[in-house]
């Protein structure tokens, strides 16, 4: 069972490590197409953007629910 769990513990926080990376590029991409970026390329960029942040909400989701929501057979 504590194998189980400390497995179970690394894939929360890969999932947990991946959302936040996701999170991040997609906020520099959001202040990038919000000021710097002109014409098509901003909106593209801003898109792309909320995109990786939705997803990075998403992949947050799925880690929690995996970890709240896991089977009892376990215990």
């Amino acid at each position: 069972m504590a194998a189980n769990d400390t497995n179970r513990g690394a894939a929360r926080r890969r999932f947990q490590l991946w959302a936040g990376v996701l999170a991040l590029v997609g906020l520099v991409l959001l202040i990038i197409g919000l000021t710097v970026a002109d014409g098509v390329a901003a909106w593209v960029e801003v898109l792309v953007a909320i995109l990786l942040l939705v997803t990075s909400y998403v992949v947050q989701h799925l880690a929690r629910r995996e970890t709240v929501y896991r089977r009892d057979e376990q215990r």
